[in-house]
């Protein structure tokens, strides 16, 4: 029963403040846990990473060994880390590293710590903070309503699969592809035997949850030449269940639904700007003024939304 939701801006703003807005008003789709997608201005050089330890009192030699393994592959701090932490055994941390040698080699390196310290995303723009609680408290903790950036996507959670833990939230970095991101509302029935097949291609998944699996199933297409629209349309035919997903890159946001059409998406346009979600009442929150909402209701649907006249790349 999650709600999702994607947020588009004509032009930098607090795309973070629209987003918790519109993850507020779904809260009773699900508030075990909360998550944010931003996506900024991009870096030129340098990448901004968003992670999480799960016991605070062993933070200092956690990043002594994160530190450690950035050094191996030739990266450093840019900035130093930024902690948030509170009555949770749990922390998170936002950090500005320059670039590795070979990111998918550095992150393979840098699981070896997912026991004590998971990082849950990594890109020039992209930063994904999700936490347990609803969009509010999550908000509150983290200020995500000051994030600034051109779009974005935000998830409530209702866990029916796996365990209510906070790296087991939405949104997930399409691990290990910089900048990639996906939101899911649905199940995914063939979860286990496309997971293997994955895994027997390196990829690596830190939770059971099925949504972090699509995003690595769409982000490995577009590896092997498919574009985006490709991609989404290949997913309907391939993965099995009942889902609407969105998958947000730096140029936009696209989004597939199942041959079932079970899971729904509305949608409004105006002005270059766009709102989507789960309910028309959240989408609402953010254009309050009369204006047509679009319902995604039929099945296999598939689209692809830019920011601005971008082209959204292969």
């Amino acid at each position: 029963m999650c709600g999702i939701a994607g947020r588009i801006l004509a032009s930098p703003g607090r795309v973070g403040n629209d987003l918790v807005e519109l993850m507020d008003a779904q809260e009773h789709r699900g508030a075990d846990s909360t998550g944010f997608a931003i996506y900024g201005t991009p870096r030129d050089e340098g990448y901004v990473l968003r992670g999480m330890g799960f016991d605070k009192t062993g933070l200092d030699a956690d990043m002594e060994r994160f530190r450690d393994i950035l050094r191996e592959h030739g990266s450093d701090y840019l900035e130093e880390p930024v902690f948030v932490t509170d009555d949770n055994p749990h922390y998170c941390v936002r950090m500005v590293i320059s670039d590795p040698r070979d990111i998918a080699a550095w992150i393979r390196d840098a699981d070896t710590l997912t026991d004590r310290f998971e990082v849950q995303s990594c890109g020039r723009s992209l930063e994904i903070v999700k936490d347990i609680g609803g969009a509010v408290a999550v908000a509150d903790k983290h200020g995500v309503r000051d994030m600034v950036g051109t779009h974005g996507l935000g998830h409530a959670r209702l866990a029916t699969e796996s365990s209510v833990l906070p790296n087991a939230s939405h949104p997930f970095w399409a691990r290990p592809f910089s900048d990639v991101a996906i939101v899911h509302n649905g199940q995914i029935t063939d979860y286990y035997s496309w997971r293997e097949r994955l895994e027997r291609k390196g990829y690596r998944f830190l939770t059971q949850n099925d949504s972090e699996l699509i995003a690595v199933w769409v982000s490995d297409q577009i590896s092997q030449g498919l574009t985006m629209a490709q991609a989404l349309q290949k997913s309907i035919p391939s993965i099995d269940g009942v889902f609407t997903y969105m998958i947000a890159r730096p140029e936009g946001i696209g989004f597939a639904k199942d041959r079932f059409a079970m899971k729904p998406l509305v949608v409004i346009e105006q002005a270059g700007e766009l709102a989507a979600a789960t309910e028309e009442q959240a989408v609402r929150r953010v254009f309050s003024d009369e204006c047509d909402v679009i319902n995604y209701d039929g099945p296999s649907l598939t689209g692809i939304w830019t920011v601005g006249n971008r082209r959204m790349a292969a």
